[in-house]
C-alpha cells in the first residue's frame, strides 16, 4: 500500500467520522493505526517507490515522443530485425552505445559486459559471448561488429590492479573475466612500464578493444565473413571525459599472419 492510498483512506474515514458520529472511536483508533503505519514503512519503500515512478515515467515519455511518432518504422521492426552492426560495449552506466552513436531500434546488436570483452572461441567457457556473435554473424547477418572502449573504465582500472604474482582471485567472477585482457595489460606494460598507472590503463582501455578485434578472429564464421567481404571489424574508443570518440578498423588478408599487435589503422579517424 502506498503513501498515496494512506492518505486516500485517512480521509475517507475522516468523512465516515464526521456523516456518523457514532463511528467516532473505531474511525480514530483506524486512523491511528493507518498513521503509524505510514511512519514506520520500510526503508526502502519509498525509494523503490521513486524508482517504479521513473520507470514508469521513462515508458510514458518514450511511447509518446518516439514509439507514436514512428509507427511505420516500429510497424517494420514487428516483423523481424535486420541490424546492419553488432556493437560490444562496456556495462558503465554513462557509455551507452545507442545513445553516444544516435543508433535507432533496429540498427544494432549490442552486447555490454563489463570492460567490453570479446572472449576468444571456446565452447565450454563464455557461450553468451560465443552465442552472440555466431547469432549476428550467421542469422542476422550483421556486416560490421565494433568493439567500443571508453575511458575512465573500472573493469580495465580493476585488470591492471590484479597482481602479477598469480594471486588468488578475490571476487566470484570479476577477476576471472576481466583476465580475458590480459595479453593487453602484459604488452601496455612492456611498452609503457615507466608510465603512471593512470596513463597505464587509458592505454590498455583501447589495447584491450584490439586484443578483442583479435579475439573475434578465433571465430570461424566470423574469419569466413572478413574473407568474403560480408562483415567487417571495427575498433572504437570514447572518451566522455573529453567528448571524443575514436574510430580504427583491422585489416586482415589470407596470406598475413595475425598478432594484437598487427591491428592495422586502415580507418582512423578521431571527433
Amino acid at each position: 500500500m502506498g503513501k498515496d492510498a494512506y492518505e486516500q483512506a485517512i480521509e475517507e474515514l475522516k468523512k465516515l467520522l464526521i456523516e456518523k458520529g457514532e463511528l467516532k472511536a473505531s474511525a480514530t483508533e483506524k486512523i491511528e493505526q493507518i498513521t503509524a503505519e505510514l511512519g514506520t514503512q520500510a526503508p526502502g519503500s519509498v525509494a523503490t517507490s521513486a524508482a517504479v515512478e521513473r520507470i514508469k515515467a521513462g515508458f510514458i515519455h518514450f511511447k509518446k515522443e518516439k514509439y507514436d511518432m514512428s509507427p511505420a518504422l516500429y510497424g517494420e521492426l514487428a516483423k523481424g530485425q535486420s541490424p546492419k552492426y553488432m556493437v560490444f560495449a562496456c556495462s558503465d552506466s554513462r557509455v551507452c552505445p545507442s545513445h553516444i552513436l544516435n543508433f535507432q531500434p533496429g540498427e544494432a546488436f549490442v552486447v555490454r559486459n563489463v570492460a567490453n570483452m570479446v572472449p576468444p572461441y571456446c565452447q565450454t567457457r563464455y557461450a553468451g559471448a560465443g552465442a552472440a556473435i555466431e547469432y549476428a554473424v550467421l542469422h542476422l547477418k550483421v556486416q560490421n561488429i565494433l568493439v567500443i572502449g571508453h575511458s575512465a573504465c573500472g573493469g580495465i582500472k580493476g585488470l591492471m590492479s590484479i597482481p602479477d604474482n598469480g594471486a588468488v582471485n578475490s571476487t566470484d567472477f570479476i577477476e576471472d573475466w576481466v583476465k580475458i585482457g590480459l595479453p593487453a595489460k602484459a604488452r601496455v606494460k612492456a611498452v609503457h612500464g615507466d608510465a603512471p598507472f593512470g596513463e597505464l590503463c587509458t592505454q590498455c582501455e583501447k589495447e584491450a578493444v584490439n586484443l578483442s578485434l583479435g579475439n573475434l578472429l578465433t571465430y570461424p564464421f566470423v574469419r569466413d565473413g572478413l574473407v568474403n567481404k560480408t562483415l567487417a571489424l571495427q575498433g572504437g574508443y570514447y572518451d566522455f571525459v573529453k567528448g571524443s570518440f575514436e574510430l580504427w578498423g583491422l585489416q586482415f588478408g589470407l596470406s598475413s599472419s595475425f598478432s594484437v599487435k598487427d591491428v592495422a589503422t586502415i580507418l582512423h579517424w578521431k571527433l
